[in-house]
């Protein structure tokens, strides 16, 4: 169940999209939200400099300055939050912004990301490095929201029969309520006799759902591209999978269709465990 959810905010366009997704959920769920900004120690720190001639290096300075834009992020948050009728404090912490946010992460139900938060030296990769780690690293259920994402929408759940899945259809049918949106249902159907499985099995978790489930299937195509297809179809607002899929290998990996699915969802990813 959904009680608390934390938001990491670093300041940058995608962090901003997930401080705006993550107020609003609160704010239709009723649920307590909190945020936490980083201030990366790797930024303050004297690069090597071993047999050069160098100045001093500003730290003191550089650490004056990055503390000062964590408080201000801090500061935005609580008012954008104030602003849409809900109390939410922002903590500033200093460390690895993975570390940090993972340990805070431990007092909460739900932890929401930008997609490239903490990328910004690294702008052609798919998702920023700090968030993949936060990834990897956390066991609680993570939102991960690109720039530009709707706020709301229908959901659609990627439901392939594994563990994670399961976890995931219980989840969708809490938010789908609490939102009143509905549910989208995507099963890859090119084994037609374990789809008819599937579906069957995804509509007795689903039975809970106050409004009526819409089933997709493919025998085409790879699944987390017919997802992304699926969300683009229905407007949706929302996907939602499980963290690891049936290929799962160990916990530190992603499955390879929900990693993909993050990388190129137009909307927010909630990846279930």
């Amino acid at each position: 169940m959904v009680e608390t959810i934390l938001v990491a905010t670093d300041g940058s366009e995608d962090g901003s999209a997930a401080e705006r997704s993550a107020i609003a959920l609160a704010a239709r769920l009723r649920v307590r939200l909190s945020g936490i900004t980083v201030l990366d120690e790797s930024a303050v720190l004297p690069p090597p400099a071993a047999g050069l001639s160098l100045p001093g290096f500003p730290q003191a300075e550089l650490t004056a300055y990055h503390r000062a834009r964590a408080e201000a992020i801090a500061r935005r948050f609580s008012d954008r939050a104030r602003g849409e009728g809900v109390e939410a404090g922002c903590e500033v912490a200093q460390g690895r912004p993975d570390d940090r946010i993972v340990e805070k992460a431990q007092e909460c139900n739900l932890l929401v990301l930008g997609r490239d938060s903490g990328a910004a030296d690294r702008r052609g990769a798919l998702i920023g490095s700090t968030v993949d780690n936060i990834i990897r690293k956390t066991g609680k259920s993570t939102m991960v929201v690109p720039s530009g994402a709707p706020l709301t929408g229908p959901l659609v759940l990627g439901f392939d029969g594994s563990p994670g899945s399961r976890v995931a259809a219980e989840l969708a049918v809490e938010l789908a309520n609490g939102l009143n949106e509905a549910i989208h249902v995507f099963v890859d159907s090119k084994d037609k006799g374990r789809a008819v499985a599937r579906f069957e099995e995804v509509r007795q978790l689903l039975a809970g759902l106050s409004q009526p489930v819409r089933e997709t299937s493919s025998t085409l195509g790879r699944p987390d591209v017919k997802i992304v297809d699926t969300v683009r179809e229905v407007r949706g607002g929302l996907v939602v999978m499980g963290a690891f899929g049936r290929n799962r290998i160990t916990d530190y990996f992603l499955g390879s269709n929900a990693a993909a699915v993050v990388r190129t969802s137009p909307v927010a990813v909630l990846l279930a465990r």
